[in-house]
């Protein structure tokens, strides 16, 4: 198998075409339809299927794109490594938004301060989102509130988060003093993420648990909007104290909710450690070292340190590994 067979096959497959992919690769067609027939050869399985409008891969030739992403990445990496003799390539890391609105500025400065040629790239999302990117290898690591079965990812608890009732200080409604319990939230009006969303799962648990009806007004899946409605007085939310740490948000009040298990637990994922670049395993260890610095400084409201992170290998039920 040629390195040139790779980056072949992953032209066709991004382009969608024969033709369009040996245009971009500088080479004629019948050349390129030859590569990818020795590569099938070699592999003993069809990676493409033909059609009158185009290729697209097969599922063998998805679970290949998937790898093969990966391991053309790495050779770049260690390429580019070697050449400068010191850390370089790039990584990917996937933030929730709250999660990124404590931690994205201060990551960003540390990775800069250790590893100024490591190429730095951040995907702000939703932590199911998130997961799915992961397990297509479209990142290397995220910060995730869940881990998902069957999948062989490196993972190391991280911290937990207390969640918060917050809203104007001068809404109606808002409880007052250190905490509240959940059932003495009454009528208040909540605006909340919706049912697809991991914090909505959690709090939905958290209700039935508490046997407590909530009275959801609005559900709004982006952060940054759902704030703006909670500051402009449209109602009050439950979020962690994580939502907090914009400066935007400095005026709103929060009181603490009192149910020990109305917590979210943080977890660093990241493909496994045979996988994951030289340039992904010094992020990872900067980003469990950010977090933590984060959390003792106080700067990181609510939230409480898991024991030191050690990271483990998920493995795959049907397979064992």
């Amino acid at each position: 198998m040629e390195l040139r067979q790779l980056r072949y096959f992953l032209s066709v497959v991004e382009h969608g075409s024969m033709g369009k992919a040996a245009l971009e690769l500088g080479v004629v067609t019948s050349a390129l339809s030859q590569q990818i027939s020795r590569l099938e050869g070699e592999l003993s399985t069809r990676l493409l299927q033909r059609t009158s409008s185009g290729v697209v891969p097969t599922d063998a030739g998805l679970a290949f794109w998937r790898q093969a992403q990966l391991a053309l990445r790495h050779i770049d990496d260690a390429a580019l490594a070697a050449r400068e003799a010191r850390l370089s390539g790039h990584v990917s890391v996937g933030m929730a938004p709250s999660t990124a609105s404590v931690l994205g500025v201060a990551f960003m400065q540390a990775m800069r301060e250790r590893y100024p040629d490591v190429r730095l790239r951040v995907v702000e999302s939703l932590s199911g989102y998130l997961a799915g990117m992961l397990s297509a290898r479209q990142i290397d690591l995220a910060v995730l509130f869940r881990e998902v079965p069957a999948q062989r990812w490196s993972v190391a608890s991280l911290l937990e988060e207390r969640l918060f009732v917050i809203g104007a200080s001068e809404f109606g409604g808002m409880p007052t003093g250190a905490s509240v319990r959940l059932g003495q939230l009454g009528k208040l009006p909540l605006i909340l993420p919706s049912g697809t969303h991991g914090l909505r799962s959690l709090l939905s648990a958290a209700f039935k648990r508490a046997r407590y009806e909530p009275n959801i007004v609005a559900e709004v899946d982006g952060l940054a909007l759902l704030m703006d409605y909670v500051r402009a007085g449209f109602g009050a939310t439950i979020q962690p104290g994580a939502a907090l740490a914009r400066p935007e948000n400095a005026t709103l009040a929060s009181v603490r909710l009192a149910e020990s298990y109305a917590t979210r637990p943080n977890m660093i994922a990241s493909v496994s450690d045979d996988e994951l670049s030289p340039a992904g395993l010094a992020a990872r260890v900067v980003l469990a070292d950010v977090a933590r610095q984060l959390v003792r400084e106080g700067r990181w409201p609510g939230a409480r340190l898991r024991p030191e992170a050690v990271f483990t290998k998920t493995e795959d039920p049907l397979t064992g590994r």
